[in-house]
């Protein structure tokens, strides 16, 4: 990229501080430094993660830079790079995860900096940016949730909250180690995700969710993936529904390790942090389409303020990307 180009601005959606409203604005384009990609992003995923940050999620955890840009995942091509990089190249397309709070970076621009050993890889030839950037945050959570689940042939898990792009991919990876997934659903979105590898889905709407299973499995489950519940809720009805031995994996921090393990349940509070041999792993069994990832809308940067306030309702259905 040309001195010029450089001092060109570009579009961003920022807040100016926590709780604050999201905002497009112009930036300056970043400069590379040192062992630093700069990237011209195609597509952004909007996750619940973006927002709670925005809310102050990570207050007192790290510091924070304002403006700060929104968003963590995308996918694009390295426009340029820093002294000393040496894994990329301009021109390379890469994905993966570009929130850095403490410098005020995220994904919902059009270009973002990011380190060379950060969280990000190259795309296989072929996978799309929006699908690949509508993956890092939710496909590495349902990966390393089924991971922590410790399923083998025959294990039944129960994923709450299924409708969701976490939820989407944790059935695939569970039915993938021969696990019968047991999904929370509403009828609209039954049939997918059946067509995803859901033996049975389980419409929270019509009786509560632990009576349901129970009833189908009077002897108890395997693993519960409680997308849902977050730190003070009832977990208790769930996690009552494992055996002797069970795992119960919470992606909000709502279990208690210590009190599930006096009752033989294996608790896990679940943190996403990918590798960046995760992130290949990934890409590379969406792009053999073994990994199916549904995107719900591809909105323009500059309608992403109104998508955060309408993904802040819930109710997803797959993943909204943005296109920069």
């Amino acid at each position: 990229m040309t001195a010029e180009k450089r001092d060109i601005a570009v579009k961003a959606v920022i807040i100016t501080e926590f709780g604050a409203e999201p905002l497009l604005t112009d930036i300056p384009v970043p400069q590379p430094g040192p062992g630093e990609l700069l990237v011209r992003l195609h597509a952004a995923g909007l996750n619940p993660f973006d927002w709670k940050v925005a809310e102050g999620a990570l207050k007192g955890v790290a510091e924070h830079e304002f403006p700060l840009v929104m968003g963590s995942d995308g996918a694009g091509v390295v426009a340029d790079v820093g002294p000393g990089v040496t894994r990329f190249r301009p021109g390379d397309t890469v994905y993966g995860q570009f929130m850095d709070v403490r410098h005020g970076r995220g994904s919902y621009a059009e270009y973002v900096l990011t380190v060379e050993d950060g969280k990000v890889a190259r795309m296989p030839d072929g996978l799309p940016f929006s699908v690949a950037a509508a993956l890092p945050t939710a496909g590495a959570t349902a990966y390393q949730a089924i991971e922590a689940a410790r399923l083998d042939t025959g294990h039944v898990i129960l994923i709450n909250g299924a409708s969701g792009g976490v939820g989407q991919s944790a059935i695939q990876f569970a039915a993938l180690q021969g696990a019968r997934v047991l999904a929370t659903a509403t009828s609209d979105i039954a049939d997918h995700l059946r067509d995803l590898g859901a033996d049975r889905t389980i419409d929270f709407t019509s009786a509560p969710t632990a009576e349901q299973v129970l009833a189908a499995h009077p002897d108890g489950i395997d693993a519960v993936l409680d997308l849902i519940t977050h730190p003070g809720g009832d977990i208790d009805t769930l996690a009552g529904l494992l055996r002797p031995g069970g795992t119960f994996i919470s992606t909000n921090y709502a279990t208690d390790p210590e009190g599930l393990a006096a009752r033989e349940i294996h608790g896990v509070n679940l943190a996403n942090d990918p590798s960046r041999e995760e992130l290949e792993a990934l890409a590379a069994l969406t792009a053999a389409g073994r990994l199916r990832i549904t995107i719900d809308a591809e909105i323009p940067l500059d309608d992403a303020p109104a998508a955060v306030t309408r993904a802040r309702s819930g109710h997803a259905r797959g993943k909204t990307v943005i296109l920069p």
